[in-house]
């Protein structure tokens, strides 16, 4: 299917938009978040069982969150300006169950002082989860703004936190 849509996805995270474009998945958005696409990048409502693509994106969205997928396989379009897309790219190199800072992701760019703009491209990431933009955390390891909010940040790591370290956590 050719042009922008979208449809909802009904997860424990909530309702998440899922927006596609072409052969390429373009946005998965939470409600409330803080960066919402424009309708144009949304483009038309549709049903999620329209077209292979978004089924494929809702299972395996619902593999990863049930603990099942650890990585996605889907196309990807983020569409962003070259400073962010090269951050996006950090994003996607981050393993699962691990994080790291704004700082650390601006000194692989080169300097640590693009943390701040690091942080603003972070926070415009349109691929929510797929992009695992949840796994950047502040420089003393607390968790930080998160355009879906921080519970679901916390829900998120905590999904991917390895046993061994769960069984070490107090709260």
């Amino acid at each position: 299917m050719d042009g922008p849509r979208h449809t909802t996805l009904r997860t424990r995270l909530g309702d998440l938009t899922v927006s596609a474009d072409g052969e390429a998945l373009t946005g998965l958005y939470f409600p409330g978040h803080w960066h919402p696409p424009s309708a144009e990048r949304l483009g038309a409502a549709i049903e999620a069982d329209a077209e292979p693509l978004l089924v494929r994106a809702r299972e395996q969205l619902e593999e990863y969150l049930a603990g099942e997928r650890q990585e996605f396989d889907l196309p990807l379009r983020t569409g962003g300006d070259e400073f962010s897309e090269r951050v996006w790219a950090l994003l996607r190199e981050i393993p699962y169950g691990e994080t790291t800072t704004y700082g650390a992701l601006a000194a692989q760019l080169g300097s640590r002082g693009l943390a701040q703009r690091v942080g603003q491209c972070v926070g415009r990431n349109p691929l929510s989860i797929v992009v695992p933009c949840h796994r950047v955390v502040g420089a003393d390891g607390s968790l930080t703004g998160y355009a879906g909010g921080l519970e679901r940040k916390r829900a998120l790591l905590e999904l991917e936190e390895p046993d061994e370290r769960s069984a070490e956590r107090l709260f």
